[in-house]
């Protein structure tokens, strides 16, 4: 039996706690932590957890009856948080986004590396079968090599959504829909098309005037061979349609799934070319189905590696490669100018400091709410 502490009990830690509960033969949640040790309280209530509450997560590292952590607390405390429980020889999971800068992602990778245990970054849409069968078709070559790459991260969020606390703060929050929205598909672009050598982007706030982050950006990121892909994110979109498309030398595929292809006309025009994307519909078809689909999935996969050795679908590195990706938006669009990837070490936007004293104040924040509450969306099916 894996027992677990949950570090943070705000809306997210609801997804967690109902992914653990969907093992019970396999974890049990022992330890809730939140700064508003009621919240935690209110938790284990609404839950009926055999869980004990603590207001410091502090309490807790040397407990030794703990094998993983999940922490759901706001960004800017993901890294401490992280390296503490690693170095405390406790297995751990991290919400989105990994961390605020890439030189806490570096501290957090080489916590986990010393520490031998299995830390994983949370993006639970890859353990969808829409994105994961999406990525098995790009990686069988169907579609020959992706040529443009379009992800529309579109979220929706009413003006008090930046009253809470620690949101709309770039010292709380890291940042806007870029690293806490579109966080979801950048992951996605990074793993099924890797890292780009350029990004140039535009970085905006445009509805959201009690925020001193964006809550709108768009970027272009350059490849290899002449390939492009364009990224926007926004909490702005009215009906939050999210999607991922690849067009491929043969052929267009995404996520929802939708097919396209052409071939040329002897004039260079293009026509449809039905038999093949009959084939690459039929292919999509043979594709399994995942057991476990979200946060549910993601932990699954996690407590598989502590029960057999195994690995895992999403590492430290893996959750690197996003924030560098996000971090590299944020640069192009507060200097005005292309970024060339990697960021270095002694690049200001490599660390927190060099972020905070960089990034634009689009305005102040104005409110300060201990608690939202109500319902929370976690984005799109891919399934429509």
């Amino acid at each position: 039996m894996i027992n677990v502490a949950i570090i943070g009990t705000g809306n997210i830690s609801r997804m967690h706690i109902g992914a653990y509960r969907a093992f019970p033969d396999r974890c049990k949640i022992t330890h809730l932590v939140d700064i508003f040790p009621e919240k935690a309280e209110q938790k284990k209530q609404e839950n009926n957890l055999d869980a004990a509450v603590y207001s410091s997560h502090k309490e807790i590292l040397a407990d030794p009856a703990i094998d993983l952590v999940s922490i759901c607390t706001p960004p800017y405390c993901h890294a401490e948080i992280a390296v503490d429980f690693l170095a405390a020889g406790k297995n751990v999971i991290v919400e989105k986004p990994m961390a605020a800068s890439l030189e806490e992602c570096d501290a957090m990778i080489a916590a986990a590396q010393k520490s031998g245990k299995v830390f994983s970054v949370i993006a639970q849409n890859r353990f969808r079968d829409p994105i994961m069968n999406l990525k098995t078709v790009l990686d069988s070559g169907k579609i020959g090599r992706v040529v443009h790459a379009q992800v529309d991260s579109y979220w929706w969020r009413g003006h008090c959504y930046y009253d809470l606390w620690w949101r709309g703060l770039w010292e709380k929050e890291g940042g806007g829909c870029t690293l806490n929205h579109a966080v979801h598909h950048i992951d996605m672009l990074g793993w099924m098309l890797g890292m780009p050598s350029k990004v140039s982007a535009m970085i905006s706030n445009a509805s959201h005037d009690n925020a001193e982050v964006e809550d709108i950006s768009v970027a272009v990121m350059q490849y290899d061979k002449g390939t492009l892909a364009q990224v926007t994110s926004s909490v702005i979109h009215h009906g939050e349609e999210q999607q991922i498309i690849f067009q491929g030398e043969k052929a267009r595929i995404s996520a929802p799934w939708k097919v396209y292809a052409s071939q040329s006309k002897s004039n260079g025009f293009p026509e449809e070319d039905k038999a093949f994307e009959k084939e690459l519909n039929e292919y999509y078809e043979t594709l399994p189905h995942m057991a476990h689909i979200g946060h549910q999935g993601q932990i699954d996969n996690v407590l598989t590696a502590i029960e057999t050795g195994g690995d895992i679908l999403i590492d430290g590195e893996s959750g690197r490669l996003t924030i560098e990706l996000i971090t590299a938006i944020y640069k192009a669009g507060t200097e005005q100018r292309a970024v060339d990837l990697p960021i270095k070490k002694d690049d200001p936007f490599y660390t927190v400091v060099g972020i905070l004293e960089n990034v634009p104040h689009f305005f102040e924040k104005t409110a300060s709410v201990d608690d939202l509450g109500g319902a929370i969306t976690v984005g799109s099916d891919y399934k429509k």
